[in-house]
């Protein structure tokens, strides 16, 4: 069976020198969830944006990522883009359009689908989101929650076979941590999710793998690796606190 991504070597660094990537190799199964976890500067955000060919501007003709069994190159850049939905960490970065149903239409529209199919997932995508009522509605006068679920349901129109989250619960309120969660937790497609709400992890992803200074250093169960707490006060995270009367697990042992 073909892996939904496999990340080999891959390796970024930025304009200004700074090393992101460092050599980071990953596989992820169609129909996994996986989280990305690490401190602020692990890498985490540049990854995902290699996913869809965002990084770098011009793609290499030795690909070091391969989704759905395809190198990422140039030629096949539009077919990725395609198949990974990407939701940035900061809403509004993606908002285009006045009203929320031209937004969750902009991107069927750029697939040349006929006007009923477009429709259709449009509705489809809304009521996924919990927003089917917010058509008519201005994305920027929305909550945080809001224009968060709005984004959702435009990458979910696209009918992307891999949802890539950037801290889909950054600066939401408890009561939209819990929304958010409990709509990830019935989407019916592969995610890869890179968050530091680690609750968030333990609900949402079986796995988990811990990136520091551009580099894995570990992968595994979500809830074993969670609860190793000399690994994560290593790399400048805590045991949540929904894991603090859980047994201990054995330490995890470091990636290779």
């Amino acid at each position: 069976m073909t892996n939904a991504l496999d990340l080999r070597d891959l390796r970024y660094a930025y304009p200004d020198g700074r090393v992101a990537l460092d050599g980071v190799s990953l596989s992820v199964a169609e129909g996994e969830r996986v989280a990305i976890l690490g401190p602020n500067g692990a890498g985490k955000s540049t990854l995902l944006l290699h996913l869809n060919g965002l990084l770098p501007a011009r793609l290499p003709r030795d690909a070091s990522v391969h989704v759905f069994g395809r190198p990422l190159i140039e030629e096949t850049a539009d077919a990725a883009r395609r198949a990974v939905g990407l939701l940035f960490q900061d809403p509004d970065d993606q908002f285009l359009c006045p009203t929320v149903r031209e937004e969750v239409r902009f991107g069927p529209e750029q697939f040349g689908w006929t006007e009923a199919r477009i429709a259709e997932e449009t509705a489809r995508a809304l009521a996924q989101a919990g927003i089917p009522d917010f058509g008519a509605r201005a994305p920027h006068h929305l909550s945080r929650g809001e224009k968060r679920r709005v984004c959702l349901a435009a990458v979910l129109a696209c009918a992307p076979r891999l949802l890539a989250l950037d801290e889909p619960t950054s600066d939401l309120d408890p009561r939209g941590k819990r929304e958010l969660r409990a709509l990830l937790r019935v989407l019916p497609v592969t995610m890869l999710l890179a968050t530091h709400d680690l609750e968030l992890a333990v609900e949402i992803c079986p796995r988990s793998v811990l990136l520091d200074a551009g580099r894995v250093v570990a992968d595994g169960p979500t809830i074993a690796l969670l609860s190793d707490e000399p690994l994560m006060l290593a790399h400048g995270l805590e045991r949540p606190h929904l894991l603090a009367h859980r047994h201990p697990h054995p330490p995890l042992p470091d990636a290779p």
